[in-house]
């Protein structure tokens, strides 16, 4: 049994607009594929050009997709009512960029596809996301690496533009 200490670094970005509005700019930046179809697609596939075609029509302008989210506030209005903070989880990604980290790093199927946590404070809505990089950055592969700070260009600037 081993134990690996991990830092993580936190990206955060606090807009003024309203909640579904944010959410809503985060949604149309990423695709939203029937998920159970596209995978039971994958499942099929006999050769790897038949998973990116499977995967392709998924992604979003962003090159990403939301696999699913949750509605995290919706618990909260349970115990609060009305007045409760909305606070929404998404998990976002694209299997195609997942697979080339963890070619390299295993482990990094762990983090991907990634959390966006999207909630309301008393400041404003908050876009939150803990980065790949650091994630992996404890494997010390160079290739995971790369692509994982690729990634994390792409959801910064995800979050960035949802926040406007």
């Amino acid at each position: 049994m081993t134990t690996r200490q991990i830092s993580v670094q936190r990206f955060s970005v606090t807009s003024s607009k309203k909640f579904e509005e944010v959410v809503a700019k985060l949604a149309a930046g990423v695709g939203h594929p029937d998920v159970r179809g596209m995978f039971a697609k994958i499942g099929a596939a006999k050769t790897y050009a038949e998973v990116e075609k499977a995967i392709q029509p998924g992604l979003g302008p962003t090159g990403l997709m939301e696999f699913m989210r949750f509605d995290l506030g919706e618990i909260l209005r349970k115990a609060q009512g009305e007045k409760a903070p909305k606070s929404m989880r998404f998990l976002i990604g694209n299997a195609l960029i997942m697979k080339k980290m963890v070619e390299h790093v295993p482990d990094a199927g762990s983090y991907a596809p990634v959390t966006i946590l999207v909630d309301e404070r008393a400041d404003g809505v908050h876009l939150t996301y803990d980065t790949m990089a650091s994630f992996l950055e404890t494997y010390g592969n160079a290739e995971s690496m790369k692509v994982a700070r690729e990634l994390d260009t792409k959801i910064e600037a995800l979050l960035t533009a949802a926040a406007k």
